[in-house]
């Protein structure tokens, strides 16, 4: 039975103010759509043309591609952006699937633009059995995208997703939920919410939940009307002491909010987790666009149900964009340990991120939240939201934290799409996973970039292991790593540089980077050095992982780097080389950790300030024919590496018995 009192006291649900059906007539129980506006509205609508007015004034004083509102860059601040990096290379699509639906592109990238039969690679069932991975979440069949409203509620941990239920592409989008004790192991239930009011006739896009100090679930979501118009529902459980929270009610007033003056129809979604305000009130953020410039909207609500839109966005970046899936969090400064989305005080920093409309990358700042102004700034402009950070350089999108009250941390989710063609996708019947769950700190040494790293939980499904110590790679050459089998690993490994031919390299001007570079066929005196992964005894495929080193003004510049260009013998699938600077600090190692489940590798670099995300889809590097080796292919230095190897174990993917 549902809870007659879900959450906070009730007041009267805000009118929407656009037709909500061609006929003009009204679903049973809607509110009518042409009614005399009230005061709340007006004052709603007062405050959006404010909020308008305001961000025209600042594009209008904008300095180059920088609002003159940031302080300065401090100098001595380590930054993991690079200004050979910052540059969004031209991404090649497919035929659209989201654009006019006013979401962001959800079509597979391929490496051509055609998808003529012609142009097929001649996939086998065989092929295809193999790319589904093991221990990375995904539906046991069709199309899956977003992460949604994730929460750990009476002794279950549960994930909410955008699914396609009838088909392995994008469109039909409905709430998949699964449940699990441990953020490996899942168990998938019924389909939490599904298209059926007119409010969410188009897709019950993303959202977020909250959980109350009482312990009640708020969730929020973006859902897209009959007429396509984007606008916020409310959702709760039917029944608050099912641990599995099966059944779901939408408000009777839904929609809550819809888009404000001045923001278009299309380009208002995915509100975040409320945090609580000093004033007794909650606070969200829903993503936007005015213009070129991405914008963080506040609302503040006491009810969940009204709410108010403040003068001042969290926060813009002109030419940035449709934000969306933003997300908004703190980090402590001092504690590895996670902290409630609500925390403030000097002891935290606050994080804004947004995925990006135009380029399908996450993107992430860190800054200093103004309770009083409920605006953000971020530490250092130049990398800027949607201009510098990314929580991931490789596949890595429309990702969502929650704090994990369980265990004290913050739990990052982040969609890993396909790469492949939309026709081998529909062959073999499934699309997308999800990444292994990472938690997020501040990194404490460079104060300037986050760490993220697999939640230990996923270590539990670690098997035999091999050990390689100090095994020495001559310049130019690649060694052979005697494994059982390669396509479900867990990898820690770490480099050292010769410290003579550090010594003697003379320094270099090269402006390199990973994306523009020819992959790890790209040479210097001290680099590229790393491993092989999915590779063929052939070596005609393999994905290279890698660092490149440059000595540069008595210093050394690192960049990680995945080269998929290698990747596969197959001609419909994306080979893109991946990766960006990462800070290597005086007396570190190079180190980097892989996890290898079939089609996806994950790596993270020096503890997890760079990440990197891959989709191959090799053809030959398969089942048993799958190898793993070191490589170096520097010109002048030698490396030593030291290397742990986990064969790992499937995790428990399965339906949930007896859920009706």
């Amino acid at each position: 039975m549902a809870d007659p009192n879900p959450f906070l006291p009730v007041s009267q649900p805000l009118q929407p103010t656009y037709t909500s059906l061609p006929d003009g007539t009204h679903p049973s129980g809607s509110p009518p759509t042409h009614c005399i506006p009230s005061k709340k509205l007006l004052l709603g609508i007062f405050s959006g043309l404010v909020m308008v007015f305001l961000f025209v004034a600042l594009i209008g004083n904008r300095n180059g591609s920088q609002l003159n509102i940031y302080p300065q860059q401090d100098e001595n601040v380590v930054s993991l952006a690079s200004p050979t990096e910052t540059a969004k290379p031209e991404t090649l699509r497919p035929i659209s699937r989201g654009k006019s639906a006013g979401v962001s592109e959800k079509a597979n990238l391929i490496s051509g633009g055609s998808e003529s039969s012609t142009d097929q690679y001649p996939w086998n069932n065989s092929m295809l059995s193999w790319q589904r991975t093991a221990f990375h979440f995904q539906p046991e069949k069709n199309w899956m995208n977003d992460p949604n409203g994730p929460l750990f509620y009476k002794g279950w941990y549960h994930f909410f997703y955008q699914y396609n239920p009838n088909a392995a592409v994008w469109g039909d989008i409905v709430w998949g939920h699964a449940v699990s004790r441990d953020l490996i192991h899942w168990l998938h239930l019924p389909l939490a919410m599904v298209a059926d009011q007119w409010y969410d006739q188009n897709g019950v896009w993303t959202g977020s939940a909250t959980i109350l100090p009482d312990g009640k679930i708020v969730m929020l979501y973006t859902g897209s009307t009959n007429e396509s118009v984007q606008v916020q529902n409310l959702a709760y459980p039917a029944d608050p002491n099912d641990p599995l929270l099966l059944d779901w009610v939408k408000y009777s007033g839904n929609p809550v909010l819809v888009p404000p003056p001045g923001i278009d129809t299309k380009d208002f979604r995915d509100p975040t987790t409320a945090w609580y305000t000093s004033e007794g009130k909650w606070r969200i953020s829903i993503g936007s666009k005015i213009g070129k410039t991405g914008i963080a909207l506040i609302y503040d609500t006491e009810d969940f149900i009204n709410y108010k839109l403040q003068p001042q966005a969290l926060h813009g970046v002109p030419g940035t964009g449709m934000w969306e899936c933003v997300d908004f969090y703190p980090v402590s400064r001092t504690s590895q340990n996670g902290v409630d989305t609500s925390a403030t005080g000097p002891e935290v920093k606050h994080v804004v991120k947004a995925s990006l409309d135009d380029d399908r990358h996450d993107y992430y700042a860190l800054g200093t939240y103004n309770e009083v102004t409920s605006t953000w700034t971020p530490d250092n402009p130049e990398i800027d939201v949607g201009i510098g950070l990314r929580y991931d350089y490789g596949i890595f999108y429309a990702s969502k934290t929650f704090y994990d009250q369980n265990k004290g941390r913050r739990v990052l989710w982040g969609w890993i799409g396909e790469s492949d063609s939309e026709v081998a996708d529909v062959k073999k019947g499934w699309a997308s996973l999800q990444g292994i769950p990472r938690t997020v700190t501040l990194d404490t040494k460079t104060g300037s970039n986050l760490l993220q790293w697999p939640v230990e939980e996923v270590e539990s499904l670690r098997l035999r292991s091999n050990e390689f110590n100090k095994v020495e790679v001559k310049p130019g050459s690649v060694v052979p790593l005697d494994l059982d089998a390669a396509t479900q690993l867990d990898i820690v490994a770490e480099f050292e540089l010769d410290k003579k031919a550090l010594e003697k390299t003379a320094e270099s001007n090269e402006e390199f980077s990973c994306t523009t570079s020819h992959g790890a066929r790209h040479r210097n005196a001290l680099g590229p050095f790393g491993l092989l992964v999915l590779a063929d005894d052939s070596l005609v495929e393999q994905t290279p992982v890698y660092f490149y080193v440059q000595k540069s003004n008595g210093t050394l510049k690192t960049f990680f780097c995945t080269d998929q260009s290698r990747s596969s013998a197959a001609n419909d699938v994306n080979k893109q080389i991946y990766g960006n600077f990462v800070p290597v600090l005086e007396g570190e190692k190079f180190t980097l950790r892989v996890l290898v489940d079939h089609s996806i590798i994950e790596s993270f670099a020096q503890g997890g300030r760079t990440t990197i995300s891959s989709r191959v889809y090799p053809t030959r590097a398969i089942y048993g024919s799958a190898k793993l080796f070191l490589f170096n292919n520097a010109i002048e230095a030698d490396v030593t590496a030291s290397l742990k190897i986990w064969q790992m174990n499937s995790a428990f993917i399965r339906p949930y018995p007896n859920t009706r």
